[in-house]
Order: structure tokens, then sequence, then C-alpha cells
């Protein structure tokens, strides 16, 4: 990992005209690559050259696939169709309030668009620009060396990103390393380990190629240094059960005490660049800080769209701060609905909030489950106290290695709570999902461990077979 001092930290605001120019191109690859099968060769090879000419209309590029992620409905957004709010309602800690919801009821079907267009496509539309980017700075001339490095490490990052919820999502999935549309368009589903591989590698690439620092974005943590890419390793080798390099990953971010630590005042958690942050999306509506806060937050009853289940609320142990300064509450006076309150702000031109994706309370949780599963009973007690003292309890009383882990999965339950699914990717990666999801979900299948294929997928590649 590299230090960006020389990086000029003006892109994000000096030249909007060649940043709107970057956003319009990375919309056009996104068009292109919505059916692989459709992608010309010629205008794909035209777009990538004329972008690269020089740092800023390359960094363009990379800065609006961040644009486009908070621009959407779903994946990366935290709105309506994305992984925190259909994670949530596919495990057990949020409910649905409207009409019949596939998700929260558990009967997905292969041809669900939610499906298709926000956890299949659009990821795979990231990964395409990804690997546009790393092939067009393979043969332009017209980047630096420094932006270069930064913008290739991004670019592994995001391909890395978007293939951890693709296979936690799907299973086994097709790996697209290349631009080519006639390989693409016929892949077939590489085996989960495999995926997890190639994401190991980009990240380990990343984390020498990225800024440890905040310079090369005007100290806005709104785009991934090496600490991101750190984060999101550690998080990798705790889901493949390395937990030497899990601990070794997390340990790193710990320790960088000069950049991160943990905010006392869990009301500041999720404000905007605050030190507790590793990576956040910047977001680009007018009007409205987080979509996580313009979703969650009730504002009319009876809520029409979800709130917190009462499992979520009752995990809570008494005098936890978390679940009076992280849960709000609106009333009609006769009943009451509950909601995930980690975002203040539903609606608000002043931008104080950013979309959290990584912070570093997970890496003291990421840490303790590893330590745990080694054996080493007072480290992973330690960090675990880390995280409850600050929300007022007292140290954990787990004492035994197998205390410890269902201490970490509780912590992370209550600590994590309505952010980017990870309740649910935690009961499914512990085998807990069938125990958990059986008694309180009548629609839970076992099958439901995965989501369907997308069937337009399976007509237009046969060599991709079906989940279900």
């Amino acid at each position: 990992m590299k230090t960006a001092d020389t990086y000029s930290s003006g892109y994000k605001r000096k030249n909007k005209g060649v940043a709107w120019c970057g956003i319009i191109v990375v919309f056009l690859l996104f068009v292109n690559c919505e059916n692989f099968t459709d992608i010309e060769p010629p205008e794909t090879q035209l777009v990538s050259a004329s972008v690269f000419e020089d740092d800023q209309t390359a960094v363009s590029v990379l800065t609006g696939i961040y644009t486009r992620m908070m621009t959407s409905t779903g994946f990366a957004s935290g709105f309506y169709d994305s992984v925190t709010v259909v994670g949530g309602l596919y495990a057990d800690e949020l409910v649905n309030y409207g009409t019949f919801n596939p998700f929260f009821d558990n009967e997905v079907l292969p041809d669900n668009s939610t499906v298709r267009l926000r956890f299949w496509s659009e990821p795979y539309q990231y990964i395409y620009t990804a690997n546009t980017v790393l092939e067009a700075l393979a043969v332009s001339d017209g980047v630096s060396k420094e932006v270069r490095h930064q913008l290739k490490g991004e670019a592994l990052f995001i391909r890395a990103f978007c293939y951890f919820y693709l296979v936690n999502f799907f299973g086994d999935v097709p790996l697209h390393l290349t631009t080519d549309y006639r390989e693409n368009a016929t892949r077939s589903r590489t085996p989960e380990e495999e995926v997890y591989k190639q994401m190991i590698s980009d990240l380990k690439e990343a984390q020498t190629l990225l800024s440890e620092d905040y310079s090369f974005s005007d100290g806005e943590r709104t785009r991934p240094n090496a600490w991101a890419a750190t984060a999101l390793l550690s998080r990798v080798y705790l889901y493949v059960q390395d937990w030497t390099k899990a601990e070794e990953q997390s340990s790193a971010i710990i320790g960088h005490t000069s950049l991160y630590e943990l905010n006392s005042d869990l009301s500041t958690v999720f404000l905007k660049n605050n030190k507790e942050a590793i990576w956040q999306l910047m977001p680009v509506q007018p009007g409205i800080n987080t979509w996580e806060g313009y979703r969650f937050i009730l504002s009319s009853v009876p809520p029409r769209t979800q709130g917190l289940s009462n499992w979520a609320r009752d995990a809570f142990e008494p005098g936890d701060y978390r679940k009076d300064v992280w849960i709000g509450s609106i009333t009609d006076g006769t009943q009451t609905w509950y909601y995930p309150d980690k975002y203040k702000i539903r609606l608000g031109s002043a931008l104080t909030e950013y979309s959290m994706v990584f912070r570093l309370a997970e890496q003291y949780l990421v840490r303790a489950e590893a330590r745990a599963q080694q054996g080493n009973i007072t480290g992973a007690q330690q960090d675990l106290n880390v995280v409850r003292n600050r929300a007022g309890l007292e140290n954990t009383i787990a004492v035994t290695q197998a205390a410890l882990q269902d201490a970490v999965m509780h912590e992370r339950r209550v600590e994590l709570f309505a952010e980017w699914g990870h309740r649910w990717l935690d009961l499914k990666r512990t085998g807990r999902a069938d125990n958990v999801l059986t008694p309180v979900k009548p629609g839970w299948d076992t099958s439901d461990i995965h989501f369907p294929i997308p069937q337009e997928e399976l007509l237009r590649n046969p060599n991709i077979t079906p989940n279900h």
C-alpha cells in the first residue's frame, strides 16, 4: 500500500463538465452491457479508448460508478431494491407493511424483476465497467502512473465487491474477467470457491495499488482506499473460514488508529467522513441525504413500506444504548411501529450523512469471531467488549469457544442490523438459516438459501443452470 500525497485533490469538483462526461460514458457502458449478447465490440472499444486520454477523464469513469450506485433503487443504494432492504426482509429483521412482498414471504421466483435487474444485472454491469477500466488502463499512455495505480486498484476492488454479493445471493456464478462479450455470453457458472479465490487475488493486488489515506478524494471517504480493500478482504477470509488471515487483516485496520477509531457517540456513527467510516457512498439525489434514511424513517401511519421486526427489537439486552439511539418509532396513539433509525435525516438539503458501506465496528467483530474460532478466548472477549462497552453493556459473560461464537453472532445481529444484509448473510454462512427462520417465517424453505438464477439469463445462456 502507498500514500497518495502526489495525487491532485481536486478531481471531485474542479471540472464538473469532465465528471459528467464520465458519468455519461459509464451510463453508455451500462446500456451496452445490459445484455452481454447484444454488445457491439467496435462501439465498446471506441468508448473505452475515448475516456482514458488524461487523468481527469479516467477518474470520472470510476466516480461515475459510485454515482450510478446511488442513483439506482437497488444493489448498493440503500433504497427499496437494495441489499440492505431486501436482505433485511429475506431474514428476520424487517417486516413488510405493504401488500405481498416475495422477499418477506420467501416466495421469490426466477422471473422476479428485482432479482434480475438489481441483484444480477446491476452488479454485473459494474463488473463489466471495472473490466473495461482495467483493459483501458493497460493500453493507455495518457494517464499518470499515480492515478493509474489508484484507478486500477479501485476497479479490482469494485469487481471483488460485486462478486462478494453475487456468490452470497446466488452461489456459483459466471466469473467475468474480460469485456469479451462472446466469452461472457456463454460462460457457465464458476464454483463459488474459485470466485472467492479471484476476490482474494483482486483485493490483495488492490491493497498494493490503492492509497492508504483519502488525499486522492479531497479527504472524503467516498472512494475506496487500501483500507477498504483490507476491510473486504478480512470479511472474505472470514466467509471462507481462513481465521488466521481474517484476524490478520482486521488487526491491520484496527491498529491504524491515526485514521480509524470507534465513535463514542452512537448518534454520530453514520455522519459523513467520521473516523469510524472506512468507505461510504455519497448521496446524489437533491434534498435527500441517504436512501436508507428516506426509506426507513416512517413519517405516516399506518406505514406502507418496511419496519423493524419484533424479533430484531427483542434481540437487544436491557440497557443497550443502541436500542434507544438506533431504533425509532411512530404511533397513532393506539399502535406503535418501529424502524431502523441509524440514519437520522429523511429529507434535507444539508448533506450531513453518507451511506455507510464498511465501518470499523465490523472489523472488531470479524476479529472476535476469527479469534474465537482459533480458541483465543481472551482476545475474542476483548474485541466483543470494545463493541459492547460502547453500547453501554457490561463485558461478555461468554468463556468457552462455543459460547463466544454464539456471543459474536448475537453482537453482529444488534450492531449491524439493517446494514447490507449482514443478518441474512450471517444466518446463511453459519448454517443457522433453517433453524432460525423456519419457526418465524411460514414461507421459508431450505431451497431459499439462494436466490433463483433469473429466468431471462437461463433462456439467454444455455450453459447456465438453475438454482431451484
